[in-house]
């Protein structure tokens, strides 16, 4: 399951993509905010995904600082905390969170596909 978040300009109006078993996920209603910060709703939206479908899932995504801050390897500090509190209330037994590269994550493809309309 892949993905991202973003925000035009930076900070400003934030949206997130999640594209999970082929289907894409998209959300832009997500108010006023930084890539950071949109970037952690993309998390928090990805395991709200998973949780819905009942299973383990492995989360794919490209924003190295949150991914490390999701499994433990980087400090979580103000707004990361209670992210990172809710990602931890959604994320299904069993699934896990892994870095990828920008060009390999589809939710990035889709993110661009609803900020071109």
């Amino acid at each position: 399951m892949f993905f991202d978040g973003g925000c035009r300009p930076n900070p400003g109006t934030m949206e997130v993509a999640v594209v999970a078993r082929g289907k894409s996920y998209l959300r832009d209603d997500l108010g006023y905010g930084s890539s950071f910060d949109a970037e952690w709703l993309a998390l928090i939206e990805a395991a709200t995904v998973a949780a819905d479908m009942g299973e383990p899932c492995v989360l794919l995504g490209d924003a190295a600082t949150v991914v490390n801050q999701a499994i433990g390897k980087g400090a979580c500090r103000g707004a990361a905390l209670d992210y990172l509190e809710r990602f931890r209330a959604l994320l299904p037994a069993g699934s896990h969170v892994r870095y990828i590269k920008r060009t390999q994550n589809l939710a990035g493809i889709a993110l661009e596909g609803l900020r071109r309309r």
